[in-house]
């Protein structure tokens, strides 16, 4: 296992992803991930869909203006939900499970990358919850949070640089 100072260090975003699948049994470390995750009042009233069809994948990349391209290119994208009318926390929750999936699956060495759905839309006013809704029959009483897509990375980023992290975004004590 690495340790979680470097794991966090290493952890990037890929938008690009191999020509390869990802095994059933890392899907499975990746998603038991996400399912341990914390939640407020331990309510865990999220949901996660798993994508895998091509179409399906082309579809989520357009369900926003911009910044879902990279959807398309990846073998698998798991669409991040939360219980709207049930949980006041249901977006913390989800963030929170959406980057711990992050987090295995880069100890797996599995690139991945959050697209924002969530208050984002098309042009022509629709609301990428509505698309997504509609692409996978969500239930009304589900929102779309996040499409977090998973491949094998196929470029290296260098590691996040310690000399330029914002210490002095550290507030110790009051204002």
């Amino acid at each position: 296992m690495t340790d979680f100072k470097n794991l966090v260090q290493n952890r990037r975003s890929h938008r690009n992803f191999a020509h390869a699948e990802i095994s059933p049994e890392d899907l499975q470390t990746i998603l038991r991930a996400a399912l341990m995750s914390p939640t407020s009042k331990n309510q865990r009233n999220w949901k996660f869909v798993v994508v895998e069809d091509p179409e399906l994948l082309q579809k989520l990349s357009e369900a926003k203006d911009a910044g879902a391209a990279f959807i398309a290119k990846a073998p698998i994208a798991v669409v991040v939900l939360g219980n709207s009318t049930e949980n006041d926390c249901w977006i913390e929750d989800a963030s929170i499970a959406a980057i711990t999936m992050q987090y295995q699956a880069e100890e797996l060495g599995i690139g991945s990358c959050w697209a924002q759905m969530r208050g984002r839309g098309l042009s022509d006013g629709v609301s990428a919850n509505e698309v997504i809704r509609g692409l996978l029959n969500i239930p009304e009483n589900y929102s779309v949070l996040c499409v977090v897509a998973f491949g094998l990375k196929c470029d290296e980023r260098k590691p996040q640089n310690e000399e330029k992290l914002k210490w002095e975004q550290v507030q110790v004590g009051p204002f």
